[in-house]
Formats: C-alpha cells, structure tokens, sequence
C-alpha cells in the first residue's frame, strides 16, 4: 500500500510544573535549581511515619486549567498511589491520580494551514514530580549517579488528549496552544528549557480510513516544539518503512536524539506495567462544590482566543498577526500597554513581530526579560511619525534600546541621529554626487527609473543614513528633470 494509505494517529500527554510557591504536599519552596538537595524536607524525600498534606492552590489551578480546557470538574476525585521503583522515586510510589481525576471530557482548539480542528482532551490529574538523577561519569569503568530530590514533590498536571491528533504540524500547534492557554492562566512558567512543560507521545500508524489502532510506540520527555515534530516525524516514517518491508512495529518506549535526528528504543511495553494503584490512605478526597467552581471561574483571565478575536475586531490586525502576539501573555500585555499610551496598533505589532522578536530570539530572552520598555517603543514609533528619525535609523535607536535600556531621545541626542530634512542643507551634497555620475543621470533622464535608487543611496551614504529620504526624492527628481 502507497504510504498515502495510512494515517498516523498522535496522543499526548504534557506534564506541567505548576508555578505554586510550595510543592504539593508539603511547604518546602517549589523552586527550580539550587543546590542539590536543599529544598527538601521528611515529606517530599518519603520518610517513615510523616504525612503529607494537600497545597489548596494546587486543585485551584487544576480548577482554572480545566475550565480553560473546557473540562468538566469532578465534584469528588481522590489521590492514588502509583507504585514503582526508581532511584529518583524515594518513597517507591508516586502520589497521582488514576480513575477519578480532578477534570476529564474537555477540548482544546487548534488551527493548522488554515484548518481548525478540535482536539479532545481525555483528562486533567494532579500528581507529584519525581527527583532527578545527576549522571557525573565512571569511577574504573563503571558508571555512576547522584540523586537530587530537589524536584521531588513539585506540583505537576497532566494533560491527556485523546488520539485526535494525525500529523506532527498538528501535534506542535496543540502543545504551542495548550502553552499559550497556561500562561495565560498563571498556573506556569511553562519554561521547556527548565522541564516546566514536557511531553511525551503516543503515536502508531494505520490504513487511511481504518477505525482500528494500529501497535503504538510512546516517546519519552520531549521538551521543545522542534524536538516534538521531528521526533514524530521520524516515527511515523520509520513505523511506515517497517510495515512496508512486512515487519510489524514492536510495543515500546523510545527516546528522541537531537543530535542524531532519531528515536531510539529506551525499553520494551509489550506487557502493561502493574503500578497496583491504589488510594491514598494519607490523603482524603477532593470534594468540590459549585461554588468553589464558580468562584475560580470569576477569577479568570481573557483567554489567547478572546484575546486574538479582539486584537482583530478592534485594532483589524490580521489573524497571523494577533496570533503571534496572543502566543504569550507578556507580549499580549506589551502590546496593550502601547496601544494604551497612543502607540499605531499595526506600528507596534511590526516591530514587535519584526526586530524586537528578531533581538529576544537571539538572546534567548522572553519580553518581560527586555529592557525595552512600552513607553520607549511607542516614543520611538512617535519619532518616526515625526520625521525627527528615518525608518532606518529607527533600527539602530532600537538596538541600543534593547542593549542598554535608555529612552530614544537620549540616544539620538547623543549619537547625533537626527534625520536630515532641511533642502538647504541637502540640496549642496545632492548636486555634488549627480555632479560626480554624469551617465546615471542621463540614464535616469533617458527613461531608467532605477538610477534614482543610486543617487538615494549615494545620498544616504554620505549622511550615514539621516537624511529625509521623501526630501531626498524630491529634491533629486527635480534636479535631474531641470526644474531647480
């Protein structure tokens, strides 16, 4: 069968760290880093005989997580204990979430080429994190580890979408989209870099058209948008390669190689693992009435579809445009605070699309990390407008904005960029350089436009790009036609 014959079929699972001030059972600060080891205590390092005891703003951010996710709250869930070994896992079990879950039955909206499509969300737990282990080399061939317990008993959501998922464009804008809906919420930080937000993958492949699932291979802990859609791209294609050359895929867990742009096989799931759940004889049940429901409710904030729907409606950015500035709430709320102190909506949407995203990008850097700040950029903007600076020299102003964090004003006073748009002063250093291009000019006078663009540029050269280039045109042409 042509490989145009099978589909491939994705589900998710994104675990996010949520941004309390403690961990999810006991006080210890829910910080990321450190030293390893210091921000632990009896609870989260599973010692005999102590308790743990559930953080409210934990279930009040599953709350606001699932309503955004247009979920159904469980009036009654409970924590479960999930039993394996692992060095990082001190008490041998993970506290979790199995069969009643704070959310189920949700859906989140994505948009792909054009194409929107609605992708199920099958359930949202709470659940702890578990430490880390610090790989630090060999001692006479053999390998060993440390354990950091740092991370034990962070706050983490799962969030479980159902196999609605067929390419791995889509997979990618349903993790950008879930991301931009938890920033939003203020429940993350959603740093990937920082294992905030992660992801692991199911996904298999079948004949087009089939209802049956084909075998599924999971992969582990991607925790990039790229990472995500090359990982599932190699998948697929290798899963395709094997069934064509009449193998058959093998139920696993596999891990991506960035560096070799491959999964890899990590072990074998042909058999179910028995984690033995069972509830938490520590913990009692969540019970959560309407009211608590709708006072979480009355706290939340707009949404990035509200948000994009209303950069459209009021300010007639386009939808790309409104798209890329609701990706995060920092940008949506930089953006707003310009248009607030008088900033052109599509001026301010430009530059930040433009340079200001190109410098953030090359530093690594989120816009709240910016020095730039609302007023500078729309003071900036105010210049151009004015014709104190050109568009160009507008570029150079905000990259030592960006650099250092002063005003434009200072900058252009102190670096002498003011825009040239006096004739007088002009009209003497146009004369020489047609004076010294005799044949451009009487290529231009003969009917070739594009002469002009030399003389400009020769211009904006010798005024190290100040001069007015409207005056410049207007002075040339008539210069090169007679009139003056």
């Amino acid at each position: 069968m042509e490989r145009g014959g099978y589909e491939a079929v994705i589900g998710l699972e994104v675990h996010v760290e949520l941004k309390t001030a403690s961990k999810i059972f006991c006080a210890c600060p829910n910080q990321f880093g450190g030293e390893p080891n210091t921000h632990i205590c009896p609870v989260c390092t599973g010692m005999p005989g102590v308790l743990p005891v559930v953080n409210q703003r934990v279930v009040e951010y599953a709350i606001r997580t699932g309503l955004a996710l247009n979920c159904q709250i469980a009036p009654f869930s409970k924590f479960d204990r999930k039993n394996y070994f692992y060095p990082d896992l001190p008490k041998a079990y993970q506290i979790s979430q199995y069969d009643l879950p704070i959310c189920r039955g949700g859906y989140l909206d994505i948009e792909v080429e054009g194409e929107r499509r609605r992708i199920g969300i099958t359930r949202v737990h709470m659940e702890e994190d578990a430490g880390k282990l610090v790989h630090l080399g060999t001692i006479a061939t053999t390998p060993y580890s440390l354990v950091d317990l740092n991370r034990s008993g962070v706050p983490l959501l799962e969030i479980v979408s159902e196999p609605d998922l067929r390419t791995p464009a889509e997979a990618r804008a349903y993790v950008e989209r879930l991301r931009a809906v938890l920033l939003f919420l203020g429940v993350s930080d959603c740093k990937m870099q920082e294992g905030s937000l992660r992801c692991d993958a199911n996904v298999s492949v079948r004949p087009r058209g089939s209802q049956a699932l084909g075998t599924k291979t999971e992969i582990k802990n991607m925790n990039s948008f790229k990472a995500l859609e090359r990982a599932l791209a190699y998948e697929i294609e290798r899963q395709l390669d094997l069934l064509e050359d009449g193998g058959c895929v093998v139920q696993e867990t596999r891990t991506w190689d960035e560096g070799k742009q491959v999964t890899l096989s990590m072990r074998s799931k042909e058999e179910a693992h028995d984690y033995r759940y069972f509830p938490d004889p520590d913990l009692v049940p969540i019970v959560i009435d309407d009211e608590w429901v709708e006072r979480v409710r009355a706290t939340m904030p707009e949404l990035p579809d509200a948000a994009r729907q209303r950069l459209q409606s009021c300010y007639g950015l386009s939808a790309y445009d409104a798209g890329v500035l609701t990706a995060t709430k920092d940008s949506l709320d930089f953006f707003d605070a310009c248009v607030a102190l008088g900033g052109e909506a599509k001026a301010v949407a430009n530059w930040m699309m433009g340079d200001f995203s190109r410098l953030l990008n090359q530093r690594g850097e989120e816009i709240a990390e910016s020095k730039v700040t609302p007023a500078a950029l729309v003071r900036m903007l105010e210049m151009v407008r004015e014709g104190t600076i050109s568009g160009k020299l507008a570029k150079a102003v905000f990259e030592e904005m960006y650099a250092s964090g002063r005003g434009p004003d200072e900058i252009v006073r102190e670096q002498g960029l003011v825009q040239i748009s006096d004739e007088e002063a002009l009209a003497p250093l146009i004369a020489a350089i047609v004076a010294d291009n005799p044949k451009v000019a009487e290529d231009y006078r003969n009917g070739k436009d594009k002469a002009l663009g030399f003389f400009v540029g020769q211009v904006m050269k010798a005024t190290r790009g100040q001069a007015n280039p409207q005056v410049v045109n207007a002075i040339l042409q008539r210069m090169l036609r007679g009139t003056q």
